[in-house]
Formats: C-alpha cells, sequence, structure tokens
C-alpha cells in the first residue's frame, strides 16, 4: 500500500485534494512494529503524528503516575485501541508538549506511518487551505476523543467500574 492510499483512509486528511495529500505522502516514512513493540512512551517528548496502516495500536496509560499512593504498581491501563485509518500522537502538533499516553503494536505485523510536525507544519505554512483542513480535522477528531473520554469518565464515575444493571 502507498503512502497515498494510507492517508486517504485516515479520517485527519479527511477532504484533502490529491495535490494535497500527494505532498504530505513525501513527509510520511513507514515503521513495521511486532506485537508489544513500543512506538512511543508516556511523559515522553512529542514531535510525530502517527496513522496506523496495518495492524493495530494499544494506547495505554500508566496508574501509577495520577496515584496519591507512591507505591502502586499497577500495570498500565489500555484506554483504547486503534485500527488502520486512525491517528495517534496529533497533539504534538498542537503543544508539542509530553506524550500522554504509551503507544504500542497490539496486532503481530502492525505498520504505521510516522509524519514529523516540523516538516507538516511547514507544508501547513506553505498552503493555508492545506492547513486549515488539517487542524479542523485536528479538532474534529480531539473532540471525538474528549467526548468519548468523557463517556468513560461518566460511566466509572455513575458505576463504578461495576457491570451495568
Amino acid at each position: 500500500m502507498s503512502f497515498l492510499g494510507i492517508l486517504r483512509q485516515a479520517d485527519i486528511f479527511y477532504e484533502f485534494t490529491l495535490d494535497q495529500l500527494e505532498r504530505v505522502a513525501t513527509l510520511c516514512q513507514e515503521r513495521a512494529l511486532a506485537v508489544g513493540e513500543v512506538i512511543f512512551e508516556e511523559n515522553s517528548s512529542s514531535d510525530e503524528l502517527y496513522v496506523i496502516a496495518r495492524g493495530e495500536v494499544e494506547i495505554l496509560i500508566d496508574p501509577s503516575l495520577v496515584s496519591d499512593r507512591p507505591d502502586t504498581r499497577a500495570q498500565p491501563a489500555t484506554i483504547a485501541t486503534l485500527r488502520r485509518g486512525q491517528s495517534f500522537g496529533e497533539v504534538a502538533l498542537v503543544d508539542q508538549g509530553l506524550r500522554s499516553a504509551t503507544a504500542r503494536a497490539a496486532h503481530p505485523d502492525t505498520l504505521v506511518v510516522s509524519i514529523p510536525r516540523a516538516k507538516l507544519m511547514e507544508l501547513c505554512d506553505a498552503d493555508p487551505d492545506l492547513g486549515f483542513r488539517l487542524m479542523r480535522n485536528l479538532a474534529a477528531d480531539l473532540a471525538l476523543k474528549i467526548r468519548n473520554t468523557d463517556l468513560r469518565i461518566r460511566e466509572q464515575l455513575l458505576y463504578g467500574g461495576r457491570d451495568r444493571p
């Protein structure tokens, strides 16, 4: 599968013209991953956006980082499993802050495409229409993820992790 084909499947590149997709494709690098291979760690620096070309990626958080008990040694908790065409690491495009979670391959033969922030931002500056489309799609993607997180928090507060009646 070509980078162009992968980008066409990604919601973050929705309504991009063929020319715009081709220019983004020139920035892409692929990375093949084995099951359990970490793509990036929670609290590490961030400077790339990723799109899943094949396989699955788990997004995990370390519960001990938010615990008020210093002896907490809980296993990382999976908060999402992403599949082909989905993007992750997109917060790096906004603030270049530390990663808010760990991403790791959850399926044999996972393939992701990475896009460096600096080069993508240069492209956005050079083509304001492309930049607008990307930021609009990024905002929509982040809004959806925030809504899903909100629902999970409400569910946890209402049901305390118990099965629903």
